[in-house]
């Protein structure tokens, strides 16, 4: 029996909506949509969602609300992340959502998110019998998985998100080596589980899920004349095309970045910080692979619906 199901993840810097046709063990992708809300903006160290942040939200799953309609979807599966799990007001902001637009929104953990950025990866590409550390960098958390094909080995989140590491660290444009030394003593202090998980289990390949790491292989793919598919689930990247992307993205303000082919509105802020959490990982661990997955939570939610 065919069934269309929404399933919107509302991320502390996007909102993604994707809109699927089960029939049976087949599914079939209708629709993807994706805003950037920001609802962390300004709050997101205080715990706090700001009133502009949830008018955008609002204005933004008004318009979700619309198009599933349109796609006359029969089931919704929404899902919060670490800007509303994180936040004093998070349960009054789903309750207002929910009031003003008839989507109830379930809070995951940041265990869970682990979970279905697993399965989102997973379903987008054969991970294969070695060990890969995926990593989803969110606006609010990062995610960080050891798995293969087969099982997950460890997985954890962090509170280190692109949107939190931006407001606490980054204060010039183009950032300063002094900040960049700063965040990387935060990412020292804060990954200690990750270096530990590390050396137990020896991954050998960096897995990116989406966001940064989608616009990074958008712009390596441009500069070497690589055409990207829109159903594409894995995309190209290297080590050391990541590494001149990197040096580029951080020696140039905001109006250069924009300027790079490749480069998104959405994406031109955080992907500073979040470029230097990359640069991180491959500096402090022997990844000498990387791969990118156009999947991630959304996906995962939709394989085990």
């Amino acid at each position: 029996m065919k069934e269309r199901i929404a399933i919107i993840d509302l991320g502390t810097n996007t909102f993604h909506l994707l809109i699927a046709e089960k029939n049976g063990p087949e599914t079939n992708i209708l629709y993807r949509e994706k805003q950037a809300v920001k609802i962390g903006m300004g709050g997101i160290n205080q715990g706090l969602i700001k009133e502009p942040a949830i008018l955008r939200a609002l204005t933004c799953l008004r318009n979700f609300k619309k198009i599933m309609d349109d796609w006359k979807v029969s089931r919704v599966f929404a899902f919060g992340t670490s800007a509303l799990r994180s936040a004093t007001n998070g349960s009054e902001v789903i309750k207002k959502i929910r009031l003003e637009t008839g989507i109830s929104i379930k809070l995951i953990s940041g265990d869970e998110e682990a979970e279905y950025i697993y399965h989102g990866v997973r379903s987008a590409m054969d991970l294969g019998t070695e060990k890969s550390l995926i990593v989803d960098i969110g606006g609010g958390s990062v995610e960080f998985i050891i798995g293969n094909r087969e099982t997950i080995f460890w997985k954890q989140s962090f509170d280190i998100g692109a949107q939190r590491l931006l407001e606490q660290f980054q204060k010039h444009d183009p950032i300063l080596t002094e900040e960049i030394i700063e965040l990387e003593a935060c990412f020292e202090k804060s990954l200690a589980p990750l270096r530990r998980a590390f050396e137990n289990h020896i991954p050998s390949i960096l897995v990116g899920s989406s966001g940064t790491f989608d616009t990074l292989s958008e712009i390596y793919c441009i500069r070497n004349g690589i055409k990207l598919t829109p159903d594409q689930s894995e995309t190209p990247l290297t080590p050391e095309s990541f590494h001149s992307i990197h040096m580029e993205i951080i020696e140039c303000n905001r109006a250069e970045r924009l300027g790079i082919p490749g480069m998104i509105e959405m994406r031109v802020d955080m992907i500073v910080v979040a470029s230097c959490l990359v640069n991180f990982l491959f500096h402090k661990f022997p990844l000498n692979k990387v791969r990118v997955s156009s999947y991630s939570l959304k996906e995962g939610v939709l394989s085990k619906t």
